[in-house]
């Protein structure tokens, strides 16, 4: 499974996630985009992003509140990727 990065992550300038990922898999670090994206084929499901994001907006896919659940179809979308079910 894969992470999520949802809303309270928009305008957020801090990359502690993108510090700590083994897998290089955040993405948007040094782009114009409005948030941070996890690529679904690249993570490890390794968590450690969970816990160095300072505005907690980092979810496991299975974990993202419902108010959010529009960000796990847009973090595939913005990779080109089916969103899941």
């Amino acid at each position: 499974m894969t992470h999520i990065i949802a809303e309270p992550c928009i305008g957020v300038k801090d990359t502690a996630c993108v510090d700590v990922c083994p897998v290089d898999c955040i993405y948007g670090q040094d782009d114009d985009w409005k948030q941070l994206y996890i690529h679904p084929e690249e993570c490890i499901d390794c968590g450690l992003c969970v816990d160095a994001c300072p505005v907690e907006a980092i979810f496991p896919e299975e974990e993202v509140p419902e108010k959010w659940s529009a960000f796990t179809d847009e973090n595939y979308t913005h990779f080109d990727l089916e969103p899941p079910g």
